[in-house]
């Protein structure tokens, strides 16, 4: 167990250091990494905790050390300092696995003469005509006078009638069986 001579910190500033600083020192001081359980009995028998005041502190402690930087979790609920591994090990294993290398095989690139002949290819001019003409075509269909919405509107038929007329009976209703009471 550490304790603040060993830390090299002022006994009387230990509570007034936040206790993710005390992790950090105590993580430096044995320089191996510590299961979090461990790491937070190190760190309340530095501030003096009881079993209640450490029960108290258990997340707050956890929660500070998953965001701060200078952490790494290095196996099951094993912490470790960010700084005793390389970057590879600190991040995601699966981003950093190798992964097969791909041989671009030349020959695959070039076309057979089987899948392509002279007849595959368009003049370009041909197609722009073609394509004008047929938009020419289709437009005198998508842009027409409005003649047609006035018949649209005759056709359309709001009936709320039916709807007034039903609350009139359910209001007719509760009279009624007000009236049997």
């Amino acid at each position: 167990m550490s304790t603040p001579q060993e830390l090299k910190i002022d006994p009387e500033k230990v509570h007034e250091i936040p206790m993710v600083d005390l992790a950090v020192a105590i993580l430096k001081k044995i320089n191996t990494p510590l299961y979090y359980r461990d790491l937070m009995k190190e760190v309340a028998e530095l501030r003096g905790f009881t079993k209640e005041q450490t029960d108290e502190y258990i997340a707050q402690l956890y929660t500070e050390i998953n965001v701060d930087g200078r952490f790494a979790c290095v196996g099951t609920n094993l912490w470790g300092l960010k700084r005793w591994y390389p970057l590879e090990r600190a991040e995601d294993p699966i981003a950093n696995a190798k992964r097969p290398r791909i041989i671009n095989d030349e020959e695959d690139d070039d076309i057979e003469d089987e899948e392509f002949n002279n007849e595959d290819v368009v003049d370009a001019d041909e197609t722009e005509d073609e394509n004008y003409d047929a938009v020419d075509e289709d437009s005198d269909d998508i842009f027409v006078d409005g003649e047609d919405d006035d018949e649209d509107k005759a056709d359309l038929v709001i009936d709320d009638e039916d709807d007034d007329d039903d609350d009139e009976d359910e209001d007719e209703e509760y009279v009624e069986e007000d009236n049997k009471e």
